[in-house]
């Protein structure tokens, strides 16, 4: 697998930004490792959480060895502490990641497009902003990964708006959704959910959350959601903490997950 960093001015934040890629390459002769590469490899974007960045889930994981297996290309951005929202005391990180970071992505590098051949997942925040792309645009993603994820934000902005929240992430939660912090429905993953059911055309969905996270009361409340809704997803609850322990197994077992359900 090769591994680039790319540095670039987004337009969508008027900033420089970053983003680290791992690329498929055909790699017979390394010791340990057996990968192909392909013309037009599948791609998934995977997102970091609250304290993190672009560079996380190649420190903390082995997401470049899980990747190898199966020839996927992996982009991962970086977003501050935005809740990969528009913010509104901020930069418009949701059309960031939406709308010109594919589009870059797809210009700059060889890899595949289309539904067939995207995927997103998350941890953490990052699992709410995966399940806010599968559920905006279900059209473009053929499954979806969330671990640990925040997925019942509106919750967390009425406990902001009472002052229950640690103070940095009070200030975070408005920064991106107000003073006083108030959830669009187009950042609302209940709200999408609604709309989105029914459709036939839903990304593979896979939720995992320990039993001991500070958020599986929120991932517990989001599973009742979907199946009210008769929405398909596999949800997964382990011993575990918010940790990386936890994260690593389960960006492999979504992997498997892809695998399993034919799309990957």
């Amino acid at each position: 697998m090769a591994h680039v960093q790319m540095d670039f001015f987004s337009q969508a934040l008027q900033v420089g930004s970053s983003i680290d890629l791992i690329l498929p390459e055909a790699a017979a002769g390394a010791i340990g490792i057996d990968s192909q590469a392909a013309d037009d490899p599948p791609v998934l974007y995977l997102l970091h959480g609250l304290s993190d960045d672009h560079t996380i889930w190649m420190r903390r994981t082995s997401i470049e060895r899980y990747a190898a297996q199966y020839g996927l290309a992996v982009v991962m951005p970086a977003v501050g502490r935005s809740f990969y929202a528009d913010m509104v005391s901020g930069p418009a990180y949701w059309s960031y990641l939406s709308e010109e970071l594919p589009a870059l992505v797809e210009r700059c590098f060889r890899v595949g497009t289309g539904k067939e051949k995207t995927f997103v997942a998350g941890l953490s925040m990052g699992g709410y902003g995966a399940m806010k792309c599968a559920l905006s645009f279900p059209e473009r993603f053929a499954a979806v990964g969330a671990f640990s994820g925040s997925l019942d934000l509106g919750f967390r902005l009425d406990k902001a708006a009472e002052g229950g929240l640690d103070d940095l992430i009070a200030r975070d939660i408005r920064l991106a959704f107000g003073d006083p912090p108030r959830l669009r429905p187009e950042d609302d993953l209940v709200e999408l959910a609604r709309r989105a059911a029914g459709r036939l055309d839903l990304p593979a969905t896979y939720i995992a959350c320990g039993s001991e996270d500070f958020l599986f009361d929120a991932n517990e409340r989001y599973h009742a959601l979907l199946t009210e809704l008769g929405i398909d997803h596999e949800y997964t609850v382990e011993p575990g903490i918010h940790e990386w322990g936890f994260w690593d197994r389960h960006i492999e077992r979504f992997f498997v997950f892809c695998a399993g359900r034919g799309v990957l």
